[in-house]
Parts: C-alpha cells; sequence; structure tokens
C-alpha cells in the first residue's frame, strides 16, 4: 500500500507505521506553503516510522531537510514523537497549543519514579486491586520497554498555537482551532480555502484526534503528578467548578466543529471524510447513551475501577491488556465527572477508595 496520498491543492498524507498499535498508522499531513513545506504531526518515534516518514516526505517531492515548521495537533507520541528528530535533521520550528506544552515539560522535568508513583497512588484511589498496583510499586524497570510505554522526553516546542488566530503561514489561511477533551491543548486546523475539487462546506479540517470516522477517541485525564493521585469530590461538591471535566469539554469541542461545516476532513487516523456534523451528531449520542447506562450502573455505588469493569469495551475486561486497564479506568473516571457536573451522580461521602451513586 502506498504511504503518501494527494489530496489536492498541496496537501498530502503520509501513512507513517505506528508499532505494535491496533491502529496501524499515523496520517502526517504535508502542506505546502510559501515559505516550504510544513507537516501536521510527525508520527511515533521509531526507526521504521521515521524511515516511511522520511521517505513519504521524498515522496511528496521535497526532503526532511526541507520541512520548514512543524505543527502538532497534540501531544500524544504518535502525533508528536518524531518532531524532534524532523527540528534536527531541518531546523523547523515546532507549534503546539500551551496547555499541551505544559505537558511535555512536565514529562521532561519529572523522573520516570516519579510518574510510577503517581500512577500507582492515582489506581489506588481509584479502587484498583493491589495486584494490578503491586508492579508500579515493585518492578517498574519491567513496564519501561518501548514497546509499551513511551518516552520521557518529548521534544518542547518553539512556538505556541494561539486558538482563533491564523497560524503565520505564508500563502495559506490555517487557523487553529482548540478541541480539549482528548487532551487539554488538543487543536484542529482549519484550512480556510475553497476546496479543490470544490466540494460544498467551508475549507477542509485537520481534525487530528478530535473527530475520527469510525472511532470514538480516548477521553481521560492530565493532572499533575503532585497530586498523588488525590480523588476528587472526596470533600463533597466543593470546589466542584475547578475540577478538569475532559469530557464536558470534548463535548463542547465537538459542537463547535460541527459548526464549522468543513467540505472534508482530514483526521490523523483511518480515513478521510465528508459530512463533519452527521460525525458530531453521532459521537454526541453516544456519549449521551453511555452516560445514560453509567448511571444505570451508578444505581449502587461504585468506585471508577468498579465502574470500568462494568462497562462496554471492544472486548471482555479480563481481555483487556493491563496498561489498556488503566486507560479504561481513567475514562470511566473522566465520565464521572462529567455525571458529577450535572448533578446525575455524587461521591460517597466518607469512601475510601472513593465510590459515586447516582442521584
Amino acid at each position: 500500500m502506498t504511504q503518501v496520498t494527494d489530496h489536492g491543492g498541496g496537501v498530502r498524507s503520509i501513512r507513517v507505521p505506528i508499532p505494535d498499535n491496533p491502529l496501524g498508522h499515523t496520517l502526517v499531513y504535508l502542506v505546502d506553503t510559501d515559505a516550504g513545506p510544513v507537516l501536521v504531526d510527525t508520527g511515533w518515534d521509531d526507526p521504521a516510522s521515521w524511515d516511511t516518514l522520511a521517505e513519504g516526505i521524498t515522496g511528496c517531492g521535497t526532503s526532511v531537510t526541507e520541512i520548514h515548521g512543524v505543527v502538532i495537533t497534540h501531544h500524544h507520541p504518535d502525533h508528536h514523537g518524531l518532531s524532534g528528530r524532523v527540528r534536527e535533521a531541518s531546523g523547523a520550528w515546532i507549534a503546539m497549543h500551551a496547555a499541551d506544552a505544559a505537558i511535555v515539560r512536565r514529562t521532561r522535568e519529572t523522573r520516570p519514579e516519579g510518574w510510577f508513583a503517581y500512577m500507582a497512588a492515582k489506581l489506588t484511589a481509584s479502587g484498583a486491586p493491589e495486584d494490578h498496583v503491586a508492579p508500579l510499586r515493585e518492578a517498574p524497570g519491567a513496564l519501561r520497554r518501548p514497546s509499551t510505554l513511551p518516552g520521557f522526553s518529548p521534544a518542547l516546542p518553539d512556538r505556541e498555537i494561539v486558538p482563533g488566530e491564523l497560524l503565520p503561514l505564508p500563502g495559506r489561511r490555517l487557523r487553529a482551532v482548540w478541541t480539549p477533551g482528548h487532551t487539554p491543548g488538543h487543536v484542529c486546523l482549519h484550512l480556510e480555502e475553497t476546496h479543490p475539487e470544490r466540494l460544498p462546506g467551508n475549507g477542509r479540517l485537520f481534525s487530528g484526534d478530535h473527530l475520527l470516522p469510525r472511532i470514538t477517541p480516548h477521553i481521560g485525564l492530565y493532572e499533575d503528578p503532585d497530586t498523588h493521585g488525590r480523588p476528587p469530590y472526596a470533600g463533597g461538591v466543593e470546589g466542584l467548578a475547578e475540577i478538569a471535566d475532559p469530557l464536558g469539554d470534548y463535548l463542547d469541542s465537538l459542537e463547535r466543529v460541527g459548526r464549522l461545516g468543513p467540505a472534508e476532513v482530514l483526521p490523523a487516523h483511518q480515513h478521510v471524510f465528508t459530512d463533519a456534523p452527521s460525525r458530531v451528531a453521532e459521537l454526541l449520542a453516544h456519549h449521551e447513551e453511555r452516560l445514560t447506562g453509567l448511571l444505570a450502573l451508578l444505581s449502587v455505588p461504585l468506585t471508577p475501577w468498579q465502574l470500568a469493569e462494568r462497562m462496554e469495551w471492544n472486548r471482555p475486561w479480563a481481555d483487556i491488556p493491563y496498561g489498556s486497564r488503566n486507560i479504561a479506568v481513567s475514562e470511566a473516571e473522566a465520565h464521572i465527572r462529567r455525571l458529577v457536573k450535572l448533578g446525575r451522580a455524587e461521591a460517597v461521602p466518607g469512601s475510601d477508595p472513593v465510590t459515586y451513586t447516582a442521584v
């Protein structure tokens, strides 16, 4: 399968593989500008991924050394992983939203031992059993294989993506649309130009992981490890407005993107598609249905871990790998936060680990 697809109007995509991941690849976009080619995302930091990216850029009629800039939709390693290597090869700048740049800095400044301690405390506070938490305390080195855990030194960006503003790309009108939820600083990029095939709609949208044709993006939590996994709402609803609500942010962002009505969506995974408003409506309905189902589960008090065990995933809980269970618990807690914010669920006073129940 060819790794390069020409989408017209000076926009091409390169299929950059993600090692040992069911997603298969990241779609890295190369956008021609009057100052030189610019990449939207870069792919996973892996030798095979780097070779594919470099070969793909050559297939686009240029080279890695000619890259002018790198625009990152969000900090995840399958998007930001190769940014540092591109910058080293070309001198290109790297741009990212400030909220995700803060996560990159925090990742670089926190020793791996600190992250494992935070993860252990967070899982304990979520009600995870000791046999799940113990490996994080006892043998973290075994969990640091590149195939299971991204590196701890992602590249620091040079520039800040400011929501609502046009990126400084000569000859292009590429506007940043802040779409938090999948990460706090996720951005979509609205190419405010006539579609090259004149499809009806408002330009094209590089959607990162925010809007995908057949996948519901993961909604998790990004918190400072200095909190040591302190459970939210343990003291009741006081200070609730200060607690992050990533699912609420995501749903609000979805509606904003739907109103843009782009002629075509260029996502970071799977394939390009049209009719963004219909896909937005599907995702909004999916999350409302899921929240309703979780309320039924919370007819009895449950910890986030217990809720995750009972939620519907793409496979039975017993078949979900270790690392994916951690992600599932994070997503369960994100949904709990939404329900609490809506006044549809609450923490059980005095519970330890904290349990939640429907109101």
